[in-house]
């Protein structure tokens, strides 16, 4: 179990002053990111904040801190469509939205809706799909504000025990919910979900609180135990410290992917569907690791 002192003084002063609703400092997210592309080497970032087809974004506005990560789906490549095309789309465009002040920090959903609202009216034609997960701190009401539409998602980590996680969206085995756009001949058959249809959750989080936000490139080859496991290494709330703990959960996630004696979760998952299934799932991996921190200009 974590010990508060390990995140340093200023958790440390947090817990020991006592956290109340009536806390009047501003909250922020200290984040590192990290990811691995599945044919990419090892680390090596594309255009933008892009792990092979995942693609993410972090970015801060004066009332919240945002989040987002995006997976593009593959099987586009069959036909001659790079899929981190409309992932990194997706994601840069929501940043530009967020750093623009064009969002409410209580409606996540809305910042995916804009973002996906402006790659429909693209002048410049873009195909794909992608799943996404947007997570947002209120800075000043210490609310976190989720939308999650697919098989991306997040961890909320308090005291070595996980207290909120996202719920996967699939219209079945292996299909996550994803948004899409097709060619005109291909309207209707490719499979397309609405911003709206994201799980959306609110709560509120305290100092010291650790949110894993990734792709399921890192859910589909680590269960919980694993990546608390790796969480115990973080030793304070440094960004460096971060980045580090980051870059061990995303390594470990990478090697565990191409074990083919490993029961992963998603060969757990696929024998609960009736398919013998064993090993790891190469896949891309992206994951934002962040700490709940006092705001600082």
């Amino acid at each position: 179990m974590f010990s508060v002192l390990s995140y340093g003084r200023l958790v440390a002063r947090a817990v020991l002053g006592g956290l109340s609703q009536t806390d009047s400092r501003d909250y922020s997210l200290v984040t590192a990111s990290c990811g691995f592309g599945k044919d990419f080497r090892k680390g090596i970032l594309k255009k933008g904040m892009c792990y092979g087809d995942d693609a993410c974004f972090v970015a801060r506005h004066r009332s919240a801190d945002v989040l987002g990560v995006a997976d593009g789906v593959g099987g586009w490549r069959d036909y001659g469509v790079d899929p981190s095309q409309f992932s990194g789309t997706l994601m840069r465009t929501c940043e530009r939205l967020v750093k623009e002040g064009r969002f409410v920090p209580s409606n996540p959903v809305g910042i995916l809706t804009a973002g996906y609202c402006e790659l429909l009216q693209n002048k410049v034609p873009l195909l794909g799909s992608s799943t996404a997960c947007i997570v947002v701190l209120d800075r000043s009401s210490h609310r976190l504000h989720t939308a999650n539409l697919g098989d991306s998602g997040f961890l909320v980590v308090r005291g070595g025990e996980v207290v909120h996680r996202s719920d996967e969206q699939q219209h079945y085995f292996n299909t996550p919910f994803q948004l899409s756009i097709a060619p005109p001949e291909a309207e209707g058959v490719v499979l397309s979900d609405s911003p709206e249809a994201a799980d959306s959750t609110s709560f509120d989080v305290q100092l010291g609180d650790i949110i894993l936000t990734a792709t399921d490139g890192l859910f589909d080859n680590m269960p919980d135990y694993m990546i608390l496991q790796e969480l115990k290494k973080l030793k304070n709330s440094n960004y460096e410290s971060i980045q580090q703990t980051a870059r061990s959960i995303a390594e470990q996630a990478h090697e565990l992917a191409y074990d083919p004696t490993y029961m992963s979760p998603f060969a757990q998952f696929a024998c609960d569907n009736g398919l013998k299934v064993r090993g790891g799932k190469p896949d891309d991996i992206t994951v934002l690791l962040s700490i709940v921190a006092e705001y600082t200009d």
